[in-house]
């Protein structure tokens, strides 16, 4: 090596020492949270410098409207213990001073819109359907289909079970929507369909299906972030609460969605073989299109749903629901 290049290799060698002692240096001492302790109890840890309170948040709480307050070990330093708690998914986030956090030091998070938290898991045979098992993997895909009905381009996750991609065989397909102020990612990010799906068809509990997942809200293209940064709306559609009940994602599913995924995908495309289901605001748009579209879907799934609440509660028409009603139970399907 010329010395030309040897004192440049050095200089390198020492600079890149010098930047990793700053670092360990700057690194404050290490804070577990959560600690997850052999009998699911579990040890949340924050520090909070100059904090008067700090709370903790969970969805193990039976009133989600409680905290529970954290004591302070040093001046810095929250704790508090929970548990043991059943093995199951939750969320939580800390209340520093009244300001929601999340645990700076869990790299695990969850997002449904805007509801971002983080995320606990704890172990035992529930979290297995959640949990990354050493299964065959399906493969999930972010697709970009036009929408003439909305008037953009829009996007939706689309699972393909394992095997699909050199099977050559045709799948029954899932039609799956998210709840109000949710996108396309929140069955993924929060609900983990993917992995259950995984799990399930490799325990033979499960038969093999494609499942789409759509973005309800017909204003957006997608999910924050994957969106148009400055061209984002859709000029003939309502926002907010009137997106849910305009009735725009529910002819944008019947005329473009399942017509796209069947020209593009193997799916077998008859009733029996054609599901449906939703969350919440999800619930009501499968509602709506099941209610309008008898025998289209064979298998219904409504989820935390009420009956036409709401903004359009006054324009309700009780004898066409049970009509519409009567015409979905005349369809006979499989499973409401």
């Amino acid at each position: 090596m010329k010395p030309t290049l040897t004192l440049i290799a050095l200089i390198g060698l020492m600079y890149v020492g010098l930047i990793a002692g700053s670092w360990a240096q700057q690194r404050p001492t290490p804070v577990v949270s959560p600690e997850i302790l052999p009998d699911n109890s579990v040890i949340f840890r924050i520090k909070a410098p100059n904090a008067k309170s700090v709370r903790l948040f969970g969805t193990w709480l039976k009133d989600l409207r409680n905290t529970i307050e954290m004591t302070p070990k040093d001046s810095s330093l929250f704790e508090t213990k929970v548990g043991p708690l059943p093995a199951d998914m939750y969320e939580y986030r800390f209340i520093v001073d009244g300001i929601p956090i999340l645990d700076p030091v869990n790299t695990i998070a969850t997002r449904d819109g805007s509801y971002i938290e983080s995320r606990l898991m704890l172990p035992g045979p529930l979290t297995q359907l959640y949990d990354v098992q050493p299964v065959p993997h399906g493969v999930l895909s972010a697709v970009w289909y036009p929408s003439p009905t909305i008037g953009m381009d829009r996007r939706m996750e689309i699972y393909t079970p394992p095997g699909y991609e050199k099977s050559g065989k045709k799948y029954p397909v899932l039609y799956l929507f998210h709840g109000a102020g949710g996108d396309e990612e929140g069955w993924v990010s929060r609900g983990r369909t993917n992995y259950i799906l995984d799990n399930l068809i490799a325990a033979g509990k499960a038969e093999p299906m494609i499942v789409v997942i759509t973005n309800g809200v017909p204003s957006v293209a997608a999910a924050p972030g994957e969106r148009p940064a400055f061209a984002n709306a859709a000029t003939n559609s309502p926002s907010g609460v009137q997106a849910m009940t305009s009735g725009k994602f529910e002819a944008s599913l019947m005329k473009d969605v399942i017509p796209f995924v069947e020209a593009n995908y193997r799916v077998i495309a008859d009733p029996a073989h054609r599901a449906i289901a939703g969350l919440s605001m999800g619930g009501y748009h499968t509602q709506q299109i099941t209610n309008a579209n008898p025998g289209t879907f064979s298998y219904i799934g409504v989820m935390s749903m009420g009956l036409f609440d709401g903004p359009n509660a006054r324009n309700y028409n009780k004898e066409e629901h049970i009509k519409q009603l009567n015409a979905l139970k005349q369809a006979k399907p499989k499973l409401y």
